[in-house]
């Protein structure tokens, strides 16, 4: 099994990051299943605008698109800002869209047979609503979703400490993590053993 993590943080490296915190904790669960996490932050890569697999010239994208169906787990982590994903996270929406036209081998969205979930962090309410955007987007494009597949940190409101800031992992962060982490290894499992139908 192959796992995919795209850190939509808006700090390129090697710039501290509550995001990549966070991946670290799934990083740690997905070991358990003997599963390495392949971390890309995304605005390391000079990624494009646009809605197409490749915007030409330099688009970053082409590479971090070939790591996500490379992988049977998708894992898609950003920050709250504003109540709402970062703009990367919704940046690599826009750009997973151009899998709605395109096909694998046997006629399915490309994208098929792929488990994703997703990691939120961020200093004010608004996980499950980032969440619940995230996942009708993963939908749209064809990723399939575990139950409860989303873990999870928000700090007090009006306050200023972040994640990557914490002395200990809060017990909840780190059981969620796990059960999301144990729920997607499985569905990948059974969905390499047995894909969807063909059309």
């Amino acid at each position: 099994m192959r796992a995919t993590a795209l850190n939509c943080t808006l700090k390129p490296s090697p710039a501290s990051s509550s995001t990549d915190e966070l991946l670290d904790l799934v990083a740690k669960e997905l070991s358990s299943f003997d599963i390495e996490l392949d971390r890309h932050r995304v605005v390391d890569h000079s990624v494009s605008f646009g809605v197409t697999s490749d915007e030409g010239g330099d688009d970053g994208w082409p590479t971090l698109r070939a790591a996500v169906l490379a992988s049977d787990i998708f894992v898609l982590a950003t920050p709250i800002w504003m109540g709402h994903p970062s703009s990367v996270a919704q940046q690599v929406l826009e750009r997973l869209d151009a899998f709605l036209g395109e096909q694998d081998d046997q006629g399915r969205i490309i994208s098929s047979g792929r488990v994703a979930v997703v990691a939120v962090v961020g200093n004010e309410d608004g996980a499950h609503l980032v969440g619940s955007q995230l996942f009708q987007g993963l939908n749209d494009v064809g990723f399939t979703i575990p139950a409860q597949g989303m873990t999870y940190w928000v700090g007090e409101a009006m306050h200023t400490v972040d994640f990557k800031d914490l002395e200990h992992i809060p017990r909840v962060v780190s059981q969620a993590t796990k059960t999301m982490v144990a729920n997607a290894v499985h569905l990948a499992e059974l969905l390499a053993m047995e894909g969807y139908p063909v059309p």
